[in-house]
C-alpha cells in the first residue's frame, strides 16, 4: 500500500514543475516514502531516487527521507542496509544543503547513550560534506552544528579512570576522534585564508565569498565550548600512563586549533578574565573568551603541558602564578570535586617552580591570593572527598611555604581573622610557631617573628572568641595550638632575653586568654559533669529517653545517640578539659618559677 502511495505521487509530481508541488504532494511523499523504507522496500525506492525523471522531485523533497534512512543505518543488521545506503548517499549528492543540513541536526538528538555515540559516528562525516558544499557563508551552519555535536557529546558519561578510556565503552574517546576529523577541513580553510590575507576581510575560495571571520568565530566558540565541556570534567591520562588515548589528543588538537586561528595560547591564558566583550559574532550576553574555558586550558598547559612548545620559556614563575591565580580561584570556588581537583592541580603546579620565601607581601594586596585561601578552606574543611581534603591541605602548606616572611606574617594575621574554622586556625598557629622556633635560632633573627611586631600576631592567637563561654570543644583545635605556642614560648625565650616580647605581654595574655580559660574549663566540665551523672543514673535505671547534649557537624544536628554513646562522648569531652588544663597548669607552673627567678 505504502509502496504504491509512493509511486503514485512521483508518478504525478513528475509532469510538475518544482515550485508547483503542493502541500499534499510533500506530505504524501514523506509519510509513503518513510513508510516503504521502514516496510523494507528499500530496493524500489533507490530505483525511484536514482530515476533521471525524478531528480527535481528528490532535490525538492528528497531530505524528508533521512528520519527513516538513519534509523536503518543504525540498526546495522538489517538487510535493507545497502540500499538505504545508495539513497541516503544520493540524498547527499543531490538535495539541497540547507535543507539537508536540517535534516542531519535534526538526526543528531538522542538520548541514549549509545544512540548518541552510534549517531555521531554516522552522521559527522555526511555532515562535513553537506556543510562543504555550502561554499560561502557556512560560518554559521558550522557553528550549529558544532554547538549540537558538542551538546550530544557532553550527554555521554565521562571517564574516571584509565581502564575506562581503555575500554572506551560509552565511545567517548571514538566520538572525540569523530569530531576532530569533522573539523579539521573547516580549519585547514581558515588557515588558508589567514595565509591569503587579512583574516577579517571576505577572500575569495574556488570561486565563492568567504567571511573568514565568521569562520573564525565559530570555530572559537566550539574551541571556547569544548574546553569547558567535556575537557573540564575528563581527567586526562598522561603518555606515560596510556600511551595512545583519544581525549588527550582531542585536548591538543582544540589547543592547535586556537592557534590555527591566531589566538595566542599565552594570550588566553594570561588576559584578564573580569571583562566582557561585545564582539562581531558573539551574542551581547554571551562572553568571547568564558572564564572555565580559559581555566580549563591553563590546566592543560600548565598541569599535562599540552602544546607546550607553544607557550615561552622566559615567563617568571611568579608571573606565571599571579596570571593562574585568577583561573585557580574559579576552579576551588566550584562545589563539584572535578573542578576542585583540576584546580588543586592548577594551583600546585603553578606553585612548585616558585623559589621558597620569595613570593612578596605586595601580592596579598591582589585579591585571588586571599580568595583562593579561603577557597582552600572549604575545600579541607568540607569537600565529601577525603583526599582532596588531604591534597588542600598539602597545596595550603606550599602556597605558605612560598611567602616571603612580611607575607608569611601578614597572611597569618588574614587568616586567623578571617577563616572562622578552629582546624585551620589551629594550623595557621603551628606555622606560626614553627617560624619563631626558626627566627630563635642561632643567626636567623628577623623582624618578623620576633620583638615588637611579633606581639599583634600574638594577640590574635591568645584569645577566645567568646571569653569564658567559648564552646571549648568546638574550638579545641584552635586553643590546643594556642596553649602549645604559649607552652613552646614561655620554654624556648628565656626571661632575661625576651627575643619574642612574650613577657612583655604575658600580663596581658593571662587576663584576655589564660584566667578565661581556666573559667571555661571549670564550666565546662561541671556541666558534663552533671550531665554525665544524669545519664549515667538513667541508665541504670534503664529509662528509655534521648541524647542529652547536642551533637553537630557544621548546622546539621546528628542523630540521637543511645546512653552508651552518650557516656563515651561525656567522657571523652571531660579527658579534653583534663587536657586543656594539665597544658595550662603546666604553663603557669613555667611562669611562676621564670618570674620568681
Amino acid at each position: 500500500m505504502a509502496l504504491d502511495q509512493f509511486s503514485d505521487v512521483v508518478q504525478r509530481c513528475q509532469a510538475l514543475p518544482p515550485d508547483s508541488y503542493t502541500t499534499e504532494d510533500h506530505d504524501i511523499f514523506l509519510i509513503a516514502g518513510r513508510s516503504c523504507i521502514e516496510e523494507g522496500n528499500g530496493a524500489q525506492v533507490l530505483s525511484i531516487v536514482l530515476d533521471d525523471t525524478n531528480q527535481d522531485m528528490v532535490r525538492c523533497m528528497g531530505w524528508n527521507l533521512l528520519p527513516p534512512l538513519v534509523q536503518v543505518l543504525l540498526k546495522k543488521e538489517d538487510k535493507n542496509v545497502p540500499h538505504c545506503v545508495a539513497i541516503f548517499n544520493h540524498l547527499l549528492e543531490t538535495c539541497t544543503p540547507k535543507e539537508l543540513l536540517i535534516g542531519l541536526l535534526e538526526q543528531l538528538e538522542q538520548e541514549e547513550p549509545v544512540l548518541i555515540a552510534e549517531t555521531l559516528h554516522l552522521l559527522l562525516k555526511p555532515l562535513q560534506k553537506v556543510l562543504l558544499r555550502l561554499g560561502s557563508r557556512k560560518g554559521s551552519s558550522l557553528g550549529m552544528s558544532l554547538s549540537s555535536a558538542l551538546e550530544q557529546l557532553a550527554k555521554l558519561p565521562v571517564h574516571h579512570t584509565k581502564e575506562q578510556e581503555e575500554d572506551d565503552i560509552l565511545l567517548l574517546g571514538r566520538c572525540c576522534s569523530d569530531l576532530t576529523a569533522f573539523v579539521k577541513p573547516f580549519v585547514q580553510e581558515a588557515i588558508r585564508e589567514c595565509c591569503m590575507g587579512d583574516c577579517k576581510m571576505s577572500a575569495k575560495l574556488d570561486g565563492a565569498l568567504v567571511d573568514q571571520e565568521e569562520l573564525r568565530t565559530e570555530l572559537l566558540k566550539f574551541c571556547m565550548s569544548a574546553l569547558s565541556r567535556p575537557l573540564l570534567e575528563i581527567q586526562l591520562n598522561d603518555s606515560d600512563t596510556l600511551a595512545s588515548s583519544p581525549l588527550r589528543e582531542f585536548a591538543t588538537e582544540i589547543l592547535n586549533i586556537l592557534n590555527a586561528i591566531g589566538e595566542s595560547t599565552p594570550g588566553l591564558v594570561y588576559q584578564p578574565l573580569s571583562k566582557r566583550k561585545k564582539v562581531a559574532g558573539f551574542f551581547e550576553e554571551e562572553v568571547r573568551y568564558p572564564k572555565e574555558s580559559l581555566a580549563s586550558l591553563a590546566h592543560l598547559v600548565f598541569v599535562h603541558h599540552l602544546t607546550a612548545d607553544t607557550f615561552p620559556c622566559v615567563f617568571n614563575p611568579v608571573f606565571c602564578l599571579r596570571c593562574n591565580m585568577d583561573h585557580v580561584s574559579l576552579l576551588l570556588s566550584r562545589s563539584e570535586e572535578f573542578r576542585i581537583q583540576k584546580g588543586l592541580e592548577l594551583y600546585e603546579k603553578s606553585l612548585v617552580r616558585v623559589e621558597d620565601n620569595s613570593l612578596p607581601s605586595e601580592l596579598l594586596e591582589i585579591k585571588t591570593f586571599l580568595t583562593v585561601p579561603q577557597n582552600l578552606t572549604k575545600v579541607m574543611t568540607i569537600c565529601p572527598r577525603h583526599d582532596l581534603r588531604c591534597k588542600g591541605l598539602k597545596v595550603f602548606q606550599l602556597s605558605i611555604d612560598k611567602f616571603n616572611l612580611e607575607a608569611k606574617y601578614n597572611f597569618f594575621r588574614f587568616m586567623l581573622k578571617t577563616s572562622n574554622h578552629s582546624g585551620v586556625e589551629g594550623y595557621i598557629i603551628k606555622n606560626i610557631r614553627s617560624q619563631i622556633d626558626v627566627a630563635l635560632r642561632p643567626g636567623k633573627s628577623n623582624i618578623w617573628f620576633e620583638g615588637f611586631r611579633l606581639l599583634p600576631l600574638l594577640r590574635l592567637v591568645f584569645t577566645l572568641p567568646d571569653g569564658p563561654e567559648t564552646d571549648l570543644l568546638q574550638y579545641l583545635d584552635r586553643i590546643m595550638e594556642a596553649l602549645n605556642l604559649l607552652r613552646y614560648l614561655v620554654i624556648r625565650d628565656k626571661l632575661s632575653e625576651n627575643k619574642t616580647g612574650i613577657w612583655t605581654a604575658l600580663c596581658q595574655i593571662e587576663d584576655v586568654f589564660m584566667k578565661p580559660l581556666r573559667v571555661g574549663i571549670n564550666m565546662s566540665r561541671a556541666h558534663y559533669e552533671r550531665e554525665l551523672s544524669s545519664t549515667m543514673e538513667k541508665n541504670k535505671k534503664n529509662v528509655k529517653e534521648t541524647s542529652v547534649i547536642s551533637v553537630s557537624v557544621g548546622d546539621e544536628e546528628l542523630p540521637n545517640m543511645t546512653s552508651e554513646s552518650q557516656i563515651q562522648a561525656l567522657h571523652s569531652a571531660l579527658h579534653t578539659f583534663d587536657m586543656m588544663e594539665s597544658v595550662l597548669v603546666r604553663i603557669e607552673e613555667l611562669t611562676e618559677v621564670k618570674n620568681a627567678i
